[in-house]
């Protein structure tokens, strides 16, 4: 509003019109002019300076905008081409990525003398069984069988199979009925041993144990001692009754042989004799 009041006026002070027609006023107002051009001057530069801070100070923060990008719909060509895009960047980040071993540990708890599953997971990279802590007292193992020793210098005792438990175990112990007091001990990879002639219907248990305890007696931890002959046992005793009935045979031949020639011959001498005798 002040700067056009100001060029008005200057316009007006410079109009040829102005000067001619009115000279005594035009020198009368020249200095008002002049006073209030200078004043204006002065004022402007203040009141620019204030008014662009006022309204720094009171407009509001700018505010953004959200946009949405909408994907135009395409064709099924498109959306073709989308899924096998996104196939291959799958199936290429999964040929980067390295795939876990997922097999088992050739872990058999029923050999003897077994390496530990934990030494052939540090070795391998296998999956071991789950098993209980050192914390914990172990599971109860397993008893194979009961069977008796056919040669060498144990025969005749009767050897104790087991397998382990799913537990961590530092020892076994074998326990036999009637000789409580005579605890059997084998180290944590036995999985056999001998416990010496039984009788019959004598029972046998198998015990883990380590730092927190051992297991309790179970149902497949024990197992009564039942004489069968076993199939070496078998076949010796039918050598044995062959060979008998083979020898009976060739004795029973001989002896019909020997009876026939003596026949023979008396028949001979017989007839020798009657011959000689016309």
């Amino acid at each position: 509003m002040f700067v056009s009041t100001w060029k008005e006026l200057l316009e007006l002070e410079r109009s040829p019109e102005r000067k001619q027609t009115h000279p005594s006023a035009t020198n009368r107002m020249d200095p008002l002019l002049r006073n209030l051009t200078a004043l204006l001057l002065f004022v402007l530069p203040l009141l620019n300076t204030y008014l662009s801070t006022h309204a720094a100070t009171i407009s509001p923060p700018p505010t953004r905008r959200r946009i949405i990008h909408l994907a135009p719909m395409g064709s099924d060509d498109d959306y073709e081409d989308y899924e096998e895009e996104i196939f291959s960047r799958v199936l290429s980040s999964s040929m980067k990525t390295p795939l876990l071993r997922s097999e088992l540990c050739n872990y058999d708890p029923c050999k003897e003398n077994q390496e530990p599953c934990n030494v052939l997971k540090a070795q391998t990279g296998c999956l071991c069984p789950g098993r209980s802590g050192v914390d914990q007292p172990p599971h109860a193992p397993r008893i194979q069988t009961l069977m008796p020793v056919t040669e060498g210098d144990n025969t005749g005792d009767i050897e104790v199979r087991w397998c382990a438990p799913s537990s961590v175990v530092s020892a076994y112990r074998v326990s036999v009925e009637g000789r409580e007091g005579n605890l059997l001990e084998f180290g944590d990879s036995s999985r056999l041993g001998l416990v010496g002639p039984l009788e019959v219907g004598t029972k046998v248990c198998v015990q883990a144990v380590n730092s927190a305890g051992q297991s309790s007696p179970s149902e497949f931890s024990c197992m009564r001692y039942t004489h069968s002959e076993s199939s070496d046992h078998k076949l010796l005793t039918w050598i044995i009754v062959g060979g008998v009935a083979l020898v009976l045979l060739l004795v029973a031949a001989v002896v019909t042989i020997c009876k026939c020639q003596k026949t023979m011959w008396r028949r001979h001498e017989e007839l020798g004799n009657l011959s000689y005798s016309k």
